[in-house]
């Protein structure tokens, strides 16, 4: 199997399990190795007191970008520490996208960085997740 193969195989299993994605309406628009691009529709309950979207649902949707990225190389992979930078308010209905891209790949962990945007390519937040290779774990839970 190709990387290229093997990240889209990774991918699919995962999105099977993935209820939180499904849940948020969230979109995998590509996957290869080490990269991960994912959208996601801000919807009015996902809008906090100031009538922008609550960066959980930012959080949330930048952290599965990563751990599709991370899951890429058919090796169940855990986020061991996350960050997060707010740099602009989403506003309501707007389109997010996440870029995860692999930054390094050392032993069993791995440092992943993070672009939100929107689909107009207004910066919205930028993530850092660092993550461990679980190999025993198979992706998506028991098999």
């Amino acid at each position: 199997m190709t990387p290229e193969e093997t990240a889209r195989a990774s991918a699919d299993r995962m999105w099977e399990f993935d209820a939180v994605s499904a849940a948020q309406g969230m979109l995998l628009m590509s996957v290869a190795p080490g990269e991960a691009r994912v959208s996601m529709r801000v919807r009015p309950d996902m809008l906090n007191a100031h009538r922008i979207c609550h960066g959980g649902h930012i959080f949330t949707l930048a952290d599965t970008a990563f751990a599709y990225a991370c899951n890429s190389h058919g090796v169940s992979t855990v986020a061991q520490h996350c960050a997060i930078t707010f740099l602009a308010p989403a506003p309501p209905h707007v389109v997010l996208v996440a870029h995860a891209r692999e930054v390094r790949l050392s032993g069993r962990s791995g440092v992943y960085d993070v672009s939100v945007s929107t689909e107009n390519g207004d910066a919205i937040a930028e993530f850092r997740g660092l993550s461990r290779a679980v190999p025993k774990a198979p992706i998506g839970g028991a098999a």
